[in-house]
């Protein structure tokens, strides 16, 4: 399906068309693949990614999408429960809950050019121009002809592309849409599949039992999952986005002590740092964690299917101290309690909960969410061909969102050392203004990938 070719005014993104692409082999029929617990709790949810790449080449219009769009119907082979779409079947064994009937209806796939040069665009970003780089669409009233994943490749006409991928959170978390990306390098630059997906079921319950009263993160869930009304502290002000680089080198000087990641370094800083811009002279924000739990549950990491956890964090004292380096500390050490105290017992608690208890998705509701992707750094460069360097990663998960607002630790793609990470906030505006100017973060000395002139003009 092609859509006319329009330009908006100062719009410097232009749509071309949009196409559904389907995979180059058949898939089997009718066959449905049932969600497990942790994607039914996330179906309110969406995810929004954006690769950006840099080239030396001087391409043709079109030409570079031309392949790309070949060799995702490729990859779609590997992906049947992309390709399919959501029906709703009562089969006698299971409530009338959301799967994915196989089908060849594809994926949609969006093609657009922008102006200048993909350095330019970012040097100049913001949270609503860069969105236009990741086609979505909200589910309509026939979700069976509604696709479950959004692809848009766009060309800047003075070199460079971006590359975005969208999807409901129903389907897959962070971790498997960026598999699926890499995935997609891989098939377009070598026809050769280095990490294929797997579709399974989680662990299957235990015949044993297991005390729930001090399962922390059983207990969020049961309160999380049982929320009707909304939050509190529901803002008013608009959310946007900004995006921090921490060097190595202040990353590691925030590292008190050994096995602290720079995940939980920087949630510890972001905490404090939005605790005082939301007021809170003498207590913190609440603070959820959403962490990857493949490991522990002992699946592979190209697990297909949500297999992230939300864990509240629980602060074993009240806050005493006015030295925000001694809060700082304070606040990492509770985070690295709750990463390392997750365990498959406390995770499989967990699962067997909400497969016999839980109906509702999940809402943290005033919590501050820091989403750990840190570990999607990979020895392999992501290329789809060989000028074409990745330089930067934007992800995006959306949903219902009240005043705590979020925080996504990403690896760096800058040589930047080990230890250097990209954070993507979501804060409520004025709140952000004054988390930017904090001196506590000014002292890691964050690289704002944004500009700081443009947010304030917001």
């Amino acid at each position: 399906m092609l859509l006319k070719e329009k330009t908006i005014m100062e719009d410097r993104v232009r749509l071309i068309c949009k196409r559904t692409v389907v995979s180059t082999k058949p898939v089997e029929q009718g066959r449905l693949y049932r969600f497990s617990v942790f994607d039914h709790v996330m179906e309110p949810n969406h995810i929004r990614l954006v690769y950006y790449y840099r080239t030396s080449k001087t391409r043709e219009p079109g030409e570079i999408t031309k392949k790309l769009r070949e060799s995702l119907a490729y990859t779609l082979n590997c992906y049947p429960i992309v390709t399919g779409r959501l029906v709703k079947e009562t089969d006698g064994t299971e409530e009338n809950r959301w799967k994915v009937k196989s089908n060849d209806a594809g994926v949609r796939m969006v093609e657009a050019r922008a102006t200048g040069t993909v350095e330019e665009w970012r040097r100049s970003v913001n949270r609503e121009e860069e969105l236009k780089l990741v086609h979505w669409e909200d589910m309509y009233h026939l979700p069976y002809y509604w696709s479950t994943f959004y692809v848009q490749v766009t060309e800047f006409e003075s070199g460079g592309l971006a590359i975005g991928l969208s999807c409901t959170h129903l389907l897959a978390d962070p971790v498997c849409a960026m598999m699926f990306i890499r995935t997609w390098a891989d098939l377009t630059l070598t026809r050769n599949m280095m990490t294929p997906p797997l579709f399974h079921s989680l662990p299957p319950r235990r015949f044993t039992s297991h005390k729930l009263s001090n399962n922390q993160l059983l207990s969020h869930y049961i309160r999380s999952c049982s929320l009707t009304a909304p939050p509190s502290n529901v803002t008013e002000d608009r959310m946007v986005t900004t995006t921090l680089l921490f060097p190595d080198p202040m990353v590691q000087a925030g590292e008190n002590e050994q096995g602290i990641s720079p995940f939980e370094i920087l949630s510890g800083l972001l905490c404090v740092c939005v605790s005082r811009a939301k007021g809170k002279r003498n207590e913190l924000t609440d603070m959820s964690l959403c962490l990857d739990v493949r490991k522990l549950l002992r699946l592979d990491q190209s697990y297909f299917g949500n297999c992230m956890v939300y864990h509240k964090v629980h602060y074993s004292k009240p806050v005493t101290t006015k030295d925000r380096l001694l809060l700082l500390s304070y606040v990492v050490k509770e985070i690295h309690n709750v990463t390392k105290g997750l365990d498959y017992d406390t995770v499989m608690d967990l699962v067997e909960w909400l497969s016999s208890n839980n109906n509702n998705p999940i809402s943290n509701g005033s919590d501050l969410v820091c989403i750990n992707l840190e570990n999607m750094a990979n020895s392999r460069p992501m290329m789809f061909e060989e000028d074409l360097m990745l330089s930067h990663v934007s992800c995006y998960v959306e949903g219902p969102v009240a005043g705590g607002g979020q925080a996504i630790v990403l690896p760096s793609q800058l040589s930047e050392g080990p230890m250097s990470r990209v954070v993507m906030v979501t804060l409520p505006q004025r709140e952000m203004v004054k988390v930017l100017e904090d001196e506590l973060l000014q002292s890691f000395s964050p690289v704002l990938l944004m500009e700081y002139t443009k947010l304030l003009n917001q």
